[in-house]
């Protein structure tokens, strides 16, 4: 089983972003992957107040190919609360997408935290933008993984071009993190992260449709990993945390 843990989902014409659902498949399909994992690019309830129908339905027309993650805004209080229980407790979402990027919203301010801790009480992870931008930086985001030690804190990209060695360092001050490869372009330091956290802790991913699956599966095999712990890697953990969501 291979997990893509980290696809996009969303139709945007203003901004000009059109990615479909078949779109993600396709690449799955033509890099022998079994399941991915979307959400929007906007965040809810910005934008486009239907993302969460939006994903669901993407999800709905590829049953057992395509499990969501809702993609939320923390500033928007109990309605954001609203939202992310609505996604995980009426539509099975499996988790939470949060980008300080475009939220401007710091990982550790309370809003955040609020939304994280739902996610956790349902066994749900909160999946991060990490990368070089401000607020996104893995140091940043330590301080939710430090607030919040009962939830699964996932470090999408896992510190970016600059930032990874950064990522590995706190993944080991804090066990709830765990790291994902996209978009992140060093095997080496997805071999890194296995030796220093262990292949539990390490999550494939691709950012796509817009970046190829196909390419970001080859770099973790670039990594030359043991077969038990590339399985782990490619698809297992993130199997592992998907069925514990309830």
């Amino acid at each position: 089983m291979i997990i893509d843990a980290h696809l996009h989902v969303d139709d945007i014409p203003a901004l000009g972003w059109s990615l479909e659902a078949g779109h993600c498949v396709r690449r799955l399909d033509e890099a022998g992957i079994d399941r991915g994992v979307v959400m929007t690019i906007v965040d809810a309830p910005e934008v486009n107040p239907q993302a969460l129908e939006l994903i669901a339905e993407a999800c709905a027309a590829y049953p057992g190919r395509l499990d969501a993650f809702a993609r939320i805004h923390p500033w928007y209080g109990e309605q954001s609360l609203a939202l992310l229980e609505r996604a995980i407790g009426e539509l099975g979402f499996k988790g939470l997408k949060l980008h300080p990027v475009s939220t401007i919203a710091h990982p550790s301010g309370e809003d955040t935290l609020r939304l994280i801790r739902l996610a956790a009480e349902h066994s749900a992870p909160t999946l991060f933008h990490c990368g070089d931008e401000p607020l996104t930086t893995p140091l940043a985001i330590a301080h939710a993984a430090a607030a919040c030690p009962e939830a699964t804190i996932i470090f999408g990209h896992m510190g970016g071009y600059f930032h990874s060695d950064e990522a590995i360092d706190v993944a080991e001050r804090f066990p709830n993190v765990v790291l994902e490869t996209s978009a992140m372009p060093y095997p080496a330091k997805v071999r890194a992260a296995v030796d220093r956290l262990g292949p539990e802790r390490i999550l494939y991913a691709s950012d796509g449709p817009a970046c190829s699956p196909l390419l970001e599966l080859e770099k973790v095999r670039l990594a030359e990993l043991d077969p038990a712990a590339e399985r782990l890697v490619l698809g297992g953990n993130a199997e592992r945390i998907l069925a514990a969501v309830s």
